[in-house]
Order: structure tokens, then sequence, then C-alpha cells
């Protein structure tokens, strides 16, 4: 398949270790700092002007010319800087912010000589020495801060990096648990099943190779929500031939989003502990409803099963390691905005899983099959 250069070079910004500057959230950064920087350059006993709030206004003026004209570079630059080594990014990202702050000192200068002299052209070379005093101050203080700042962005960034890796090394650990665990259950399945009725024991053999075909040509470790909700309902398939009329099933998710980016195998789990802990131990069975809604920016799924009797309850209590394994992943993928919360009452036993909605990207998931 042909990618869109476009997405790649939108890749290539996503792993650079310069922020965007075009961001809104950004450029106030930059506003901010920049005021910041000048507060501290006026308090500076060295200035030897009595009116603060004058030097303030100038300084800040400068400063903020500056540093916006300073992002607007790098924002223009980052896509071209993404494509290069990151020494050399680093260094035509330091010289242009050093070429930044010599272009707008000689304009600053250039201007304030014109405004304050009248016939400013003859008196110019007078100010000669001033206009070096005020280059070398101001490159000097723009080569430290500037090293300062491409310094922590390189850090942040390789930080991040490794913070991204740990959580997706976490996150395939906790994906492999699983796996086995479902092979081994459908296993169980179809090995009951052929005692039962061999056909049935047949069907269960080939959705059983589909949902594995998937997972295999498939190794990334997000889903669309179509995807897995197809993965769910052959799993449902194959436990509804070995039990039969005791399990019945209640959809209910026209309202969820399908282009919606889910982690793999996250609905499973679940439904495996509604079956073991609801269904298997009630003579005649009872109902599963899966049910699925957008609340704002928020993809909520729960699913619902009967309650048995108390003693058969006791029977099965502390089979939480699905439930433990699903908050895990829902942490390391959306950190406190992935949630799985469970409610019980007399009748009923819920877990409802609340994930916030990010469209699935194929460009984002074939990329990761290859780092997988």
């Amino acid at each position: 398949m042909t990618r869109d250069p476009h997405e790649t070079d939108n890749a290539q910004a996503d792993r650079f270790f310069l922020p965007d500057f075009c961001n809104v959230r950004m450029v106030f950064a930059v506003v901010v700092i920049s005021e910041l920087l000048a507060i501290v350059l006026t308090l500076s006993p060295l200035r030897s002007s009595g009116d603060r709030w004058n030097d303030l206004s100038i300084i800040s003026l400068f400063v903020q010319w500056v540093g916006l004209s300073s992002a607007g570079i790098l924002c223009l630059a980052r896509p071209r800087l993404a494509r290069m080594k990151e020494t050399h990014a680093a260094a035509i990202s330091y010289l242009l912010l050093l070429l930044t702050t010599l272009v707008i000192t000689e304009a600053a200068f250039m201007i304030g000589a014109y405004l304050q002299l009248e016939n400013w052209s003859s008196n110019f070379w007078l100010l000669s020495h001033w206009q070096v005093d005020l280059l070398l101050r101001n490159l000097g203080i723009s080569a430290i801060f500037s090293a300062i700042v491409l310094r922590f962005f390189y850090i942040q960034h390789q930080w991040e990096q490794n913070v991204r890796a740990e959580a997706q090394s976490r996150l395939q650990a906790l994906q492999s648990r699983i796996r086995p665990h479902f092979l081994f259950n459908s296993l169980n399945t179809i090995a009951s099943l052929t005692q039962i009725n061999a056909d049935q024991a047949e069907a269960a053999v080939e959705n059983l190779a589909d949902l594995f075909r998937n997972n295999l040509a498939d190794a990334s470790l997000y889903i669309s929500l179509e995807d897995e909700l197809k993965l769910t309902q052959r799993y449902l398939e194959i436990e509804k031939l070995r039990l039969g009329e005791r399990l019945q099933l209640c959809w209910s998710v026209d309202d969820l989003p399908t282009d919606a980016s889910v982690p793999r195998l996250i609905l499973q789990p679940l439904l495996e502990n509604a079956i073991y802990h609801g269904i298997e131990p009630i003579s005649h069975g009872g109902i599963i409803s899966i049910n699925g809604h957008m609340d704002k920016n928020t993809i909520h799924i729960s699913i619902s099963n009967p309650l048995p009797q108390k003693e058969n309850i006791e029977q099965r209590q502390g089979n939480k390691i699905a439930q433990d394994n699903v908050r895990q992943r829902l942490a390391a993928i959306y950190g406190e905005n992935g949630k799985l919360t469970v409610q019980e009452d007399e009748k009923n036993y819920t877990s409802t899983l609340i994930i916030p909605y990010q469209q699935s990207n194929p460009v984002a998931t074939s990329e990761e099959k290859v780092h997988t």
C-alpha cells in the first residue's frame, strides 16, 4: 500500500524533539516565558534606569518580538527539521534562534536611533559602540537561553520516549496474558463440543481459526471498534455453541462510533467473566446485555450478566485477574481517562468500560505493526 507523504511527514514530526510551535498552547507558553524573561532582565541590578515600568515595557516589547518571531520560524521549519538527524536539527534550530535575535536587535537599534535622534543619519556612527554592545549582550543572552531551552526540549522528548516505550512493553505483556488464556478456554469449549455435537465443534473450530487468523495477520495493540465487536461476536458464537439456549445475548451498540480505536481484545475478558461467573453457575442460564453509547467524547460500553445464588458465587469467588488486566491496560494507554467500573445489585452484575474516543488511524496501525 502506498503511503501518503503528508501522513509520513506528520509521523516524523510527531517523533521530533521540538514541540509544535504552530500550536496555540505553545504560542501562549512562548508569550508567558518571554514575559518572565523580560521581568528578570528588568529587575537586573546592572540596569541604571530608575523607571522600571518604562524599562519593562521596552524590554517586554523586544523579548516578545524575538520570542514570537523565533516560534514562527521554528513552526515553519519544523517539517524540514524533523527529517534531519537530531544533532543537525538542533544545530540549525540554534542558529535560527541566534539569527532571529541578531536581525531583530539590528531592527530595534535602527528604529530606536531614528526615533531618538532628529539627524540620526549624521550621528549614526557615534552610536556604533552602543550597537556593538547591544548586539553582543542580546546575542549572549539568546545563546545561553536558547541552549537551555533546546536542551530542555530534548531531555523532555527523551523522557517521553522512554515512558512511551515502557508503557508499550507493559501493554504488550498484559496483552500476551490474554491470548493464551483465551485460546485455552476456547479449546476447552471445543473439546466439550466434540462429545456432544461434532458439527458444532467444527463450527467452533472455524470461528476460532478466524479469530486467530485475524490476530496473527495484525499484531498491533489497537483495533477499530467495529473489528473488536466482530471478534467479540465470534467468541460469543463459540460459547453459545457450548452453552446452547442457556446463553442469550442482547446487543445495543448501534450508537457507538465504529471508527473508534480501542485496545485489542479489551471486551473479551469481560464477557468471559460474565459467562463464567454469571451464566455457567445458573442451571437455566440467562441474558448477557452489551450496551454502548457516546457521552460527549467518551465511549461507554456496559456488559451486564445475571447473578447466581450466593452459594454458587462463593464457589467461584476470587477470579479477578481479567478485570485487573483490563484496568492495567486502560491505565497504560489512557491514564486517568480510561476506566473500568463495576456495579452489583441483587440480580445483576455490570462492568462498564469507559474510554476516550480516538479515531482509528490505518497508517499509524501499519507503522505499529512494523515496530511490534
